[in-house]
């Protein structure tokens, strides 16, 4: 019988190895252009071109150019943009560099609809994207800033003002609107060589490059792995398919570009959680998020739904009208009818909502719809309407407590969330149950009654790994003992998005559990993890590693800085390697990357903070006070910044100055003690005694056991020589306090 297992077990072995693909390795396979692809793949290509992802990006040409050229002007703040032709080639004069108006010639349109927008090179390799864009439905010229700026005034010095680094193409938009985009960019002198195979998203986008398999097309040489593809686009699960998308479908940093293959998403990319203020507590789009980050909060997505099942990969169309797209998994019978949707349907008389005096008008059959119900929409630059991908159950009953919008008075827009919610409960006759909007509302206000909700969400098994990052993130608000043992689990979660929160929150408790804790995580899966390691570990000396766990640091810090050097031409990615460089000691390589960070964005306050701190350290006090002083009057709400500016003064014996800074730190900052303690030990050494006493009164009515407190009032008494009170103040420290350390010495004053 033994030997009959073993003959059997062999032979499974062997049938499974034939069934697996071959492991031949591909040769280096080159870009090929889509053109190539069209002979074998007529169908495919045919749907791609005119999609959106085929007219991603294209050369400013009679053909391409939506918009009105004709000599057409646009008038904002008094001042009227013009767009014309010359010589076949398309201009637009209006505000430039430093806001001097000027022609500047159109190279690339830049999308289709429902809004075209225009590519303007200039030095450098720079192309910036022209905040005027051309709204395809209404056929007119609109300002982006005014509906993704509302209220803000972005002036020329500004790094949202089209011709600075917020709205630079190379940066911001290309490498998800052109195949096998190399960023290129030179963190030392500026300079982007940014190149593409072709100039829109095209197969290769996808598929990778397409060399290997067109030899195995010409020669049918059945040795090549995968049809000579490196990308593996068919018999594949939904995590894998949906991850192909999400490198662009998603709202995200980028540690490089994106090369063909890849073994994990989070190699290359970061993603945003959903949180405020991107999203509603509820996890509902608020700022752009591109879906991915909507659609992972999803039961679709737990339940193995991919981009494909919807999306016609080739033409992006969806693949049935209507409710039909949702029929294909949910029974006709039991939702399209009206028990479950309570609207009327297309094909029944009614009148429509007509609201807001007429201007706007729903038909009757709208409600029937799942979508409108289950994936409510928002505009993004101003005419973009774009559906939320996390297909919920609309939640009037929580509109109202966090602040949320629903599904129901997104088209009953005169009507109540309160009038929503009692259809709801009504129809449904449903309990409400807990949804985890409910404790992010709360965790996102420091509200400490939110962290049963946040364990909640992360002990079950049914919440996304998305949510359970989300709840990592805000749990790391919190410190406590219960905590810090939560996080310490976390860090081995099976998701990497749930494991790179867990360790920014971590605080270790000495240097062997930052040690014994974050160094197994420079071996992580994923680079986006390993990242998060590196950060942690910067403050240890070399001393602190074993030459193993020290190799693996060197090499894993090799690739932070290789992943911060790609965005460099962003603030915080050179915010971020000043931090790297100043905890590794490398005070001069910090400095310059603090400084670059403020060149790009002179209101990125993290790094004025960071370099003043730093300049501090170094004795050069001057400096330091120059950039806080710098940081308080843009940014008159940052306590921060007027205490680290007023603990300066005091070190530079400024002391008037210093006084002042604490006094609004300590408005700014109502809730941190600590300051006002400061504030107190400058007013008592300048002898402002009744000034000293009150904020001491104020920090002992706010912390009455808080000893540091007490000796500080005791201080103050004997510098008034009120003894007597002091005394008493001693005599209390002892009865709330027996066994302090200092008992015989309060004896003794006591008795003295």
């Amino acid at each position: 019988m033994r030997k009959v297992y073993i003959m059997l077990v062999g032979l499974v072995l062997l049938l499974l190895s034939q069934c697996r693909t071959p492991k031949t390795k591909i040769a280096r396979a080159d870009f090929t252009g889509s053109r190539a692809c069209a002979e074998c793949h007529g169908k495919e290509y045919a749907e791609w071109q005119g999609s959106d992802h085929d007219n991603a990006m294209d050369t400013a040409i009679a053909s391409t150019v939506l918009g009105d050229f004709n000599n057409a002007g646009f008038e904002r703040n008094g001042f009227v943009s013009s767009f014309f032709t010359k010589d076949g080639k398309y201009f637009v004069h209006t505000k430039g560099p430093r806001g001097k108006a000027g022609d500047f010639q159109i190279a690339y349109t830049f999308g289709v609809r429902p809004l075209q927008q225009y590519l303007i090179p200039f030095e450098n390799g720079r192309m910036q994207c022209l905040p005027i864009a051309w709204d395809t439905e209404r056929k007119t010229w609109f300002h982006l800033a005014d509906s993704v700026y509302k209220g803000q005034e972005i002036n020329p010095n500004d790094w949202l003002y089209w011709t600075n680094n917020g709205q630079n193409w190379n940066g911001m938009c290309a490498e998800c609107h052109s195949t096998n985009l190399r960023k290129d960019y030179n963190p030392v002198t500026h300079v982007f060589n940014t190149k593409w195979s072709e100039i829109d998203v095209a197969c290769e986008a996808c598929h990778g490059p397409a060399s290997e398999h067109n030899k195995w097309a010409a020669d049918k040489d059945r040795s090549i792995a995968n049809y000579g593809l490196l990308v593996q686009t068919s018999n594949i699960n939904s995590e894998t398919l949906i991850n192909q998308c999400a490198y662009c479908h998603s709202r995200r940093t980028s540690f490089g570009d994106f090369v063909h293959p890849r073994e994990d998403l989070f190699d290359i990319i970061s993603p945003q959680l959903p949180v405020e203020p991107f999203y509603y507590p509820d996890g509902q789009i608020l700022e752009e998020d591109y879906v991915y980050s909507s659609f992972s909060q999803s039961k679709m997505h737990q339940n193995n739904v991919r981009c494909t099942n919807c999306h016609n990969p080739h033409s992006l169309k969806l693949r049935h009208e209507g409710n039909n797209l949702c029929y294909q998994c949910h029974k006709q019978e039991k939702y399209g009818n009206h028990e479950h949707h309570y609207h009327k349907s297309f094909n029944e008389e009614g009148e429509g909502l007509i609201l807001d005096n007429g201007k706007k008008t729903i038909k009757a059959g709208e409600g029937s719809l799942c979508v409108n119900c289950h994936m409510p929409g928002r505009f993004f630059m101003g005419v973009d309407f774009r559906r939320d991908h996390s297909m919920r159950i609309p939640r009037p009953d929580l509109s109202d407590r966090l602040q949320t919008p629903n599904a129901c008075t997104q088209c009953h827009s005169d009507r109540s969330n309160e009038w929503a919610a009692g259809f709801t409960a009504k129809w449904y006759a449903k309990p409400n149950r807990f949804h985890f909007g409910e404790t992010m509302y709360l965790a996102a206000g420091n509200d400490t009654s939110a962290l049963k909700g946040l364990y909640k969400i992360l002990d079950d098994e049914n919440s996304s790994a998305i949510i359970k990052a989300a709840a990592t993130y805000y749990l790391g608000a919190f410190q406590s003992e219960e905590n810090y043992l939560k996080n310490k689990e976390l860090l081995k979660s099976e998701h990497p998005v749930v494991r790179r929160e867990a360790v920014k929150n971590f605080i270790p408790k000495s240097k062997s559990d930052l040690k014994t804790s974050i160094i197994p995580l420079l071996s992580d899966s994923t680079l986006m993890v390993r990242n998060e390691a590196v950060s942690k570990l910067s403050v240890l000396k070399q001393s602190d590693f074993d030459s193993i766990a020290y190799r693996k640091f060197s090499n894993s810090v090799g690739e932070y800085i290789r992943s911060m050097e790609y965005s460099s031409d962003f603030a915080s990615s050179r915010h971020n390697l000043g931090n790297l460089y100043s905890n590794l000691g490398q005070n001069q390589k910090a400095i310059k990357q603090y400084k670059e960070a403020i060149e790009i964005d002179d209101l990125f306050f993290p790094s004025k903070m960071n370099l003043a701190m730093l300049y501090n350290r170094e004795g050069k006090n001057e400096k330091a006070e120059k950039l806080f002083i710098e940081l308080t009057k843009q940014n008159p709400e940052m306590g921060q910044a007027f205490y680290s500016l007023g603990l300066l003064q005091g070190e530079m014996q400024k002391y008037d100055e210093a006084i002042v800074n604490l006094y609004q730190a300590a408005k700014l900052l109502p809730g941190q003690n600590r300051v006002k303690l400061n504030l107190f030990k400058l007013l008592s050494f300048k002898k402002r005694g009744k000034e000293a006493s009150k904020i001491i009164d104020e920090c002992i009515s706010l912390e009455p056991s808080n000893i540091e407190y007490l000796y500080a009032k005791i201080e103050l008494l004997i510098q008034q020589d009120n003894m007597r009170e002091a005394k008493n103040i001693a005599r209390k420290i002892l009865k709330t306090n027996p066994e302090t350390r200092d008992k015989n010495q309060l004896l003794q004053f006591i008795n003295s």
